[in-house]
Formats: C-alpha cells, sequence, structure tokens
C-alpha cells in the first residue's frame, strides 16, 4: 500500500473508530469496509519509464489498436515508420509485469507528440503524465522549446488530459484523421528551454 493511503486510512479508522464508540451506533462498520477496499483497490504498482526495445513492437502495436478506432490507430508498418523516425524517441511505461502504455515523440526546436497510449487497465492511475513528463524532459534536454501535438475533437478525456499538463488548443485542423474527424493542435510552451 503507498505510505501515504496507508497513513490515510490509519487516520480514517481512528476517526470512525471514536465516532462509533462515541455514539454507541453500527452505522459506520460498513463504512470501515469501504475504506479498506479502497486502500487495496489502490495499491500501488511501481511503475517506471524505459526506452522502447525492438521485442515491444507487437504489444505496443496492438495497444494502439485498442486505444483508438480504426481511422485512428496506426497500421503497423505507419507505426514503425514513426518509432524509427530520424530524430524520433518512444518511451515505455511497465510495472514487474507488462506494459502499461507507450509515447513516440519526434524532437526538434518544436517537438511533436506523435502518439500516447495507456492500456485500459492502466488509465488514470498517472501512467500517461509519467510518459508525458518523460518525452517533455527528454524534448527539453535536447533543446527543444515548445512541443505540439494534436487529438481527435470527439476526444473529451484526451482534452482534459493534456489541458492538465499546461496545453493550449490553437487551432483545429478539419478531417486530420483517416476517419474523417477533425483534430485539435495543442500547444506548450517548454520550460527551461
Amino acid at each position: 500500500m503507498v505510505p501515504r493511503m496507508q497513513i490515510f486510512v490509519t487516520k480514517f479508522r481512528e476517526v470512525v473508530e471514536n465516532v462509533e464508540s462515541a455514539t454507541c451506533c453500527g452505522q459506520f462498520r460498513m463504512s470501515l469496509g469501504r475504506i479498506d477496499a479502497l486502500a487495496e483497490y489502490n495499491t500501488a504498482v511501481a511503475t517506471f519509464v524505459r526506452d522502447f526495445q525492438p521485442g515491444d513492437f507487437e504489444t505496443l502495436w496492438r495497444m494502439d489498436q485498442e486505444c483508438f478506432a480504426p481511422g485512428v490507430s496506426y497500421s503497423k508498418p505507419e507505426l514503425m515508420s514513426f518509432i524509427n523516425r530520424s530524430g524520433a524517441f518512444t518511451l515505455v511505461a511497465t510495472d514487474a509485469k507488462e506494459i502499461q502504455g507507450f509515447i513516440v515523440t519526434q524532437g526538434g526546436k518544436a517537438g511533436h507528440v506523435i502518439t500516447i497510449d495507456v492500456s485500459p487497465q492502466a488509465r488514470r492511475s498517472g501512467v500517461g503524465s509519467l510518459l508525458l513528463r518523460g518525452a517533455e524532459d527528454r524534448l527539453v534536454s535536447s533543446g527543444s522549446r515548445i512541443i505540439n501535438l494534436e487529438t481527435a475533437v470527439d476526444n473529451v478525456s484526451a482534452l482534459a488530459f493534456y489541458r492538465s499538463h499546461g496545453y493550449r488548443v490553437v487551432r483545429t485542423w478539419p478531417r486530420y484523421y483517416a476517419n474523417g474527424v477533425d483534430a485539435l493542435v495543442l500547444k506548450k510552451i517548454l520550460s527551461n528551454a
């Protein structure tokens, strides 16, 4: 269990037990069970970011197919060409068992996120943020001053994610995706650049 979560669970248990003994009422027993379940659900697994390895490709391609609809997801040749593009780098988030996500980024004066994919099981656990920060840090260290990316206009969760990381919409790109969906172009000025 994450140390902060353990502290929270311990303090919550103390408060509930004090209220329970003061009121002689058992209505909080269910709360204790729920908080124990929450603590178990949020048990942290160490996730780390590393560089892409050729043996990762099939897993990354399958994840891209799972994360995006046809017409937005990449074919095998497209994804491989982006990964192998000169100046590009791919970071992979993994725990002890499996790959949880990846990001393909093009370096240069203006960096570009080509794709960021997080497996459904790892979403909302910080994996996307870890990947995005890792890519931004690498871009800054190589001299990039800004970073751009595109997301589908109907991908509300991605838009909220990018906004929470300091990206802003700069324009709309009509019919950007093969399925005809427009894209929002987002930009962020990188610090220390």
